[in-house]
């Protein structure tokens, strides 16, 4: 008899079995087993606008879907059914990319994007921005595991992660063979930021031989919704300066903010603000991506990073990591720049691009309201209200005797509750424990991505689920 092969489920490498990632894990499995079976699912798991019905922003689509099909330009017809402009956008496109989008482009991304992407940097932040130190990717997720990659060097190299947080770093950081460094949010304060707490974090994973290398941020918050103040991320940055660490900053949904008091303020731009030694010490990576905001367009995989007082060397040795998938798709790069560079006032595109943006960001403020107030009004429910990003995340005060239940189920408590909700309502939602959350606290996170119409009605099925869960399993006899 032959002995095990490589690729038998035992022989694979431990730090692919160590990967655990939630938003596509048990919950999703179900919901697809459920959907197959005829029963209508609303998937709220993931942050997928265009799956939940938002309508593509128009002008982007037509520039793309010239660059797509360049015969087009050829037709005389064609200013017919594309304006004008966009037609002139989809040819400025097709001249950086010479071999139209069937070919690889540099593996850094297009040059003309790239300067187009540094200019809006200098934009949004008022501080030059260079092209040479920005690199496209397949969506934000492919740079931030590229970076990932290239910080941890063992076990022994530890990432601060806030807690709880997007599961892409715990996986990541798993895959990479590297240790997740917890720094916990704070519920009570608006998961605000608590840095005597990430002290003490740092000090507890040096005393166990880690070497703290990079922290991460991500703002607006992912799951929890919070948007750093400027004095946050001064107290950040000061820290990251203190204790020698990469600053990671995940800010993919800067364009999604829905109140005044704290608008999105790019690490870079408050890291310039306060002068040297931290505007010239710290290392800073930037992330941002188009598939959030009010463009949505997760499918298309367009993203970049951006690297600040990162030395020439390292940049060199990233380029060559970078080199090995030779290219990042074509098509997202063009979104990339679309989105970066949209229509301005004037053009001929301007005011139905202004008018779409305009509707889709007041429409997800009034979602983020609805949905707030819908968890708040529940039994043992309690949830802050979305200030940002794409999602809500109530904590449930689950009864000890549902806890007991879900214990002989061999479930954690929170993802017992989850799968009791998608077996009777069909909302797929993903467990806190997913994201990772204090001892003895139960969260769930869903978007506030499903259609504006259908929002109600949901909240009140939710509703209705969650008090009669809380009647069946309530302990009456302490009544």
């Amino acid at each position: 008899m032959m002995g095990r092969k490589a690729l038998d489920y035992e022989e694979l490498n431990e730090n692919v079995k160590k990967v655990q990632y939630a938003v596509r894990g048990e919950l999703y499995l179900r919901a697809s087993e459920l959907q197959k079976e005829g029963k209508r699912i609303i998937f709220t798991n993931v942050g997928n606008p265009h799956a939940l019905g938002q309508k593509p922003l128009t002008f982007p689509r037509q520039v793309v879907a010239l660059c797509q099909a360049p015969f087009l330009l050829d037709d005389p017809n064609v200013g017919l059914i594309f304006p004008a402009d966009a037609i002139a956008r989809a040819k400025h496109y097709l001249s950086l990319a010479p071999g139209g989008l069937g070919a690889y482009s540099d593996s850094r991304g297009i040059p003309g994007v790239r300067q187009e992407v540094a200019e809006f940097i200098q934009r949004r932040d008022g501080y030059p921005s260079d092209p040479e130190l920005i690199y496209l990717t397949d969506g934000a997720s492919k740079g931030v595991m590229q970076m990932l990659n290239a910080i941890i060097r063992n076990e022994r190299d530890g990432i601060l992660v806030p807690v709880p947080q997007y599961p892409l770093y715990s996986a990541a950081i798993s895959l990479f063979g590297g240790s997740l460094v917890p720094y916990y949010l704070e519920e009570e304060a608006n998961w605000g930021l608590d840095l005597v707490s990430t002290r003490q974090s740092v000090a507890e994973a040096r005393s166990k031989g880690i070497t703290v290398r990079a922290m991460v941020i991500i703002n607006p918050g992912n799951p929890t919704g919070q948007c750093l103040s400027e004095a946050n991320i001064r107290e950040l940055l000061n820290f990251c300066y203190q204790e020698n660490l990469v600053l990671l900053a995940d800010e993919v949904y800067q364009q999604n903010v829905y109140q005044d008091e704290r608008p999105f303020i790019s690490a870079r731009k408050v890291m310039f603000d306060m002068g040297p030694p931290v505007s010239r010490e710290v290392q800073l990576i930037s992330f941002h991506t188009v598939s959030k905001g009010y463009w949505g367009e997760c499918g298309q995989r367009g993203g970049y990073f951006e690297m600040t007082n990162i030395p020439p060397k390292t940049v060199d040795e990233i380029y060559k990591v970078a080199s090995i998938a030779l290219s990042p798709n074509v098509p997202g790069q063009i979104f990339m720049g679309l989105m970066v560079n949209p229509p301005k006032p004037g053009d001929i595109s301007y005011l139905k691009y202004s008018a779409e943006s305009k509707s889709i960001l007041e429409s997800l403020r009034r979602r983020a309201q609805i949905m707030t107030d819908g968890f708040n009004s529940c039994r043992n429910v309690v949830c802050n209200f979305t200030e940002g990003a794409m999602y809500s995340f109530p904590q449930i005060r689950l009864p000890q005797r549902a806890m007991d239940v879900a214990k002989s189920a061999g479930k954690a408590p929170d993802v017992y509750y989850c799968l009791k909700l998608l077996e009777a309502t069909g909302i797929s939602t993903v467990p806190g424990s997913g994201f990772g959350q204090k001892e003895g606290v139960f969260h769930l996170r869903t978007t506030i991505l499903p259609a504006e119409e259908d929002m109600p009605a949901i909240m009140s099925s939710f509703k209705k689920f969650n008090d009669s869960f809380m009647e069946q399993y309530q302990d009456h006899s302490r009544l």
